[in-house]
């Protein structure tokens, strides 16, 4: 059995302990303090997104912010309400967004059972990339225990600090106790690991400047096919490979491109090559703002992940079809209910009446539409919840840092449910 993944970072004894919601690395060894302005001080960490992610809780909760039907202050009753008619009007409503805890999931899935509704997370490009090749080809993956504990070789299809910045720490980088020697490879991208003892690191060109054409030359030399052509330091890199103890290939769907469930497919397969006579795993990082979590719980509720229509019909899964930026942008939808409980971004500009249910410091819609906007609570600062770490085999539970008086996802979204019943029922 692999052992637990180590605290990342130690915060001192008077920071009660902290799962921090802001990436999904889900690192649960940071401290908060709060501070004389009310703000909140990350310890244990310098983790830019945690600090960031903190800085939008920075005054101490007064009353929870109302919730605004149209523009004018409105009782949470009121703008259940008034959001129910709005989407009870709506004869295909897309829910976009998504970004919300395991509750809030569940409960957005069965109220888009009962609306009709499509459904798209805010990182569903992503998400598809890796859904998409999972689908078509399976895949090995590896946990962050797995890649702390065992890898000796890691080939680096991205920068993973630039969106994990506690990836190499998490991973145990750099601690001789646990892998004496790790060797890590960049493939076409500057190197972003930190100079550590006991690490070797290498970057290698892009064979042809193009990342799929680079796999798919590996994935052939792992595979022990021959091919003059192919780049020495690549053919170097598959004889490492073969000879790795245990090598893992981090990447994420996010930086494939256009096509990258395509890339993802030659991880998968270059994996499969070299698990015939070494142990090779994928390790994808991505699934930030709840993204993983969503398509986790969607699926074991259906069967299949977002971008899923609820029609009619029954379900209908179509990536292609059912994306939301696609349908936003043909007018296919006649709705938007947006979820962001964890940042305070705008919405789409959509065009359509819209549902809010974000950060209580997200701008306000705007736009000349109806529309609904109902603050909600974060998941591990507001209230508590559970979320899936990237490698999609822990849940972990969150812990209300800040209880703000705010309803959850989950709460709203079931209000809502209920109104809609109560008018089909009447």
């Amino acid at each position: 059995m692999d052992q637990a993944v180590p605290d990342a970072g130690t915060p001192p004894a008077d920071a009660p302990p902290w799962t921090c919601p802001f990436c999904s690395l889900l690192c649960d060894g940071f401290g908060v303090l709060p501070q004389a302005d009310n703000s909140l001080q990350l310890t244990g960490s310098d983790c830019p997104r945690a600090r960031r992610g903190l800085s939008s809780f920075a005054a101490q909760p007064g009353p929870a912010p109302a919730p605004l039907v149209n523009g004018a202050q409105a009782t949470l009753a009121q703008a259940v309400s008034a959001a129910a008619q709005l989407l009870r009007r709506s004869r295909l409503p897309l829910f976009g967004g998504l970004a919300t805890d395991v509750a809030g999931a569940r409960a957005l899935y069965r109220l888009a059972e009962r609306s009709g509704a499509v459904t798209d997370h805010l990182h569903g490009s992503a998400l598809f990339n890796a859904t998409r090749a999972l689908q078509d080809r399976g895949g090995f993956t590896a946990t962050l225990a797995e890649v702390r504990n065992r890898a000796d070789l890691l080939i680096c299809l991205t920068r993973p600090s630039d969106n994990f910045p506690e990836f190499f720490r998490r991973c145990g980088v750099g601690d001789t106790s646990l892998v004496a020697q790790r060797r890590l490879v960049y493939l076409g991208l500057e190197p972003d690991a930190p100079s550590q003892s006991g690490v070797a690191v290498d970057a290698l060109p892009l064979q042809g400047g193009d990342l799929f054409t680079t796999l798919s030359v590996l994935q052939a030399l792992c595979a022990s096919r021959p091919l003059p052509q192919a780049d020495p330091a690549l053919k170097a890199l598959a004889e490492a490979l073969a000879a790795a103890q245990y090598a893992v290939l981090v990447w994420e769907p996010a930086r494939l491109g256009e096509h990258g469930a395509l890339a993802a497919e030659a991880v998968h397969h270059i994996v499969n090559a070299l698990n015939h006579a070494t142990r090779a795993a994928s390790l994808p990082l991505g699934g930030n703002e709840g993204g993983g979590t969503v398509q986790q719980v969607f699926s074991w509720l259906s069967g299949l992940p977002t971008r899923t229509h609820a029609s009619a019909l029954g379900l209908e899964h179509d990536p292609l079809r059912h994306d939301a930026r696609r349908l936003l942008a043909d007018k296919a939808v006649d709705a938007l209910l947006w979820v962001n409980a964890f940042h305070p971004e705008p919405p789409p500009a959509a065009g359509v009446p819209l549902v809010l249910l974000a950060h209580p410091d997200t701008p306000p819609p705007a736009g000349g539409e109806p529309s609904v906007f109902i603050p909600v609570a974060t998941p591990g600062l507001g209230r508590s919840g559970h979320l899936f770490r990237t490698d999609g085999t822990v849940l972990m539970p969150l812990r209300a840092l800040r209880p703000d008086g705010l309803p959850g996802v989950d709460q709203v979204v079931a209000a809502l449910g209920a109104e809609l019943e109560k008018a089909q029922n009447a």
